[in-house]
């Protein structure tokens, strides 16, 4: 009598494929994953505003901290690189100058190093529910956004107190910062998934974020730097100026400083910035859904 032979070994993928299993986590199709991600908004909202309310709630000045530590670093900045390096020289109004660049290059930078360590700080929530992994990096852009808002808020009373009366201008305000704001969170998106599986990317973002705050100009006038002072070429400072923390500095001051003229190719460069990065990173990201918090 024959015996049956037994059937070809099978993997536990195509076994799971051929009795209808499916993973437990999978990526959804991406207008789905954009529904759920806006069905999660209010999740979105609170955890950012409730990582801003504990941050201070062991200090004695508590939500004060959110302006004075922007001041401080602002008033070092200015004795270092206004009266002792002479960075101030030939800019009109250097400390609604250097307050500005400090302000808006801040909120990138936060946004940025945040988002780089949204995922692989919450691996204990990631694992133990199910929601979209985006809205980490969104909540801590959220987050920052909150705070400059309060920084803007103190800015825009240095401004006139230093000689700049309001004008239409200040009305453009709100457009570059929901411009910068979707730059901020494509760029926080893309750091989230590289920091996911590059645990050596937490410690070479400061050094990045140095060089990338010495390169946008926050101290000193660009071209007048680069092109009068050390006698580079006018394509430098072009790269310069188009580099994305530059374009959104300079755009900024372009409206509260009277007599600063920024090229006119920033305000198209901040425009490309903020829908490529927000498209791109977010595509990015999403790629890798079904991927956060395994290992």
């Amino acid at each position: 009598m024959s015996q049956v032979e037994d059937p070809a070994p099978q993997s536990l993928e195509e076994l799971a494929r051929r009795h209808g299993l499916r993973p437990a986590i999978a990526r959804p199709q991406l207008p789905v994953y954009v529904r759920q991600l806006w069905q999660r908004r209010h999740f979105v909202l609170t955890y950012a505003t409730s990582r801003n309310v504990s941050k201070y709630s062991g200090s004695a000045l508590g939500q004060l901290w959110q302006v004075i530590t922007p001041l401080l670093n602002a008033a070092i900045y200015y004795v270092m690189f206004g009266l002792i390096l002479g960075g101030s020289k030939g800019i009109p109004n250097y400390p609604a100058f250097l307050l500005t660049g400090m302000f808006v290059f801040t909120y990138t930078q936060r946004t940025v190093t945040a988002g780089a360590k949204s995922i692989s700080g919450n691996l204990s929530l990631i694992r133990a529910l199910h929601f979209p992994r985006a809205s980490l990096p969104l909540a801590y852009t959220i987050q920052e956004l909150q705070q400059l808002l309060i920084s803007m808020g103190v800015l825009l009373v240095i401004v006139v107190l230093t000689g700049e009366p309001p004008t239409l201008f200040w009305l453009m305000i709100p457009i570059v910062l929901v411009l910068q704001t979707m730059f901020n969170i494509g760029a926080g998106l893309i750091l989230a998934r590289l920091g996911s599986t590059m645990r050596d990317l937490n410690q070479l973002l400061p050094f990045i974020m140095r060089t990338w705050l010495y390169a946008s100009g926050v101290f000193f006038a660009i071209h007048d730097k680069v092109v009068n002072s050390a006698k580079l070429p006018e394509w430098v400072a072009t790269a310069m100026y188009l580099n994305p923390a530059a374009s959104y500095i300079e755009w900024m001051r372009d409206i509260l400083i009277a007599g600063h003229t920024p090229p006119q190719l920033i305000w198209m460069s901040c425009l490309v910035w903020a829908v490529v990065t927000l498209v791109g990173g977010f595509w990015y990201f999403w790629r890798a859904e079904d991927r956060y918090g395994r290992g």
